[in-house]
């Protein structure tokens, strides 16, 4: 999924960028940037699709690639539809298929 983050860099300048998502959850998520970052700083990330913007904090980055550096976000609080997936929705069809057999 693409979105916006915003942010500071390493050198503390601000900057915008779209990035893409390697994984989400209901807690945050592991992005892919092209502006280094450093742990414990926050991000601003907006969904493009319903401009919702959430606060967030760095809690890993990663080596850099050739598409930029893995950054895990965390939520500074839940935000289980930012990304507009029911996270919930897959666990429960799961067990329920599990019952029925």
């Amino acid at each position: 999924m693409k979105l916006q983050a915003l942010g500071r860099n390493h050198a503390g300048k601000k900057f915008r960028e779209v990035c893409e998502t390697l994984v989400v959850n209901a807690h945050g998520g592991l992005l892919i940037l092209r502006h280094e970052v450093d742990n414990d700083e926050m991000l601003v990330l907006v969904n493009p699709e319903t401009q919702e913007e959430q606060e967030c904090r760095i809690v890993f980055t990663g080596e850099s690639g050739s598409k930029g550096i893995r950054v895990a976000v965390e939520f500074l609080t839940p935000a289980p539809h930012f990304w507009g997936i029911d996270f919930d929705a897959p666990r429960q069809n799961a067990e329920q298929q599990n019952h029925a057999h």
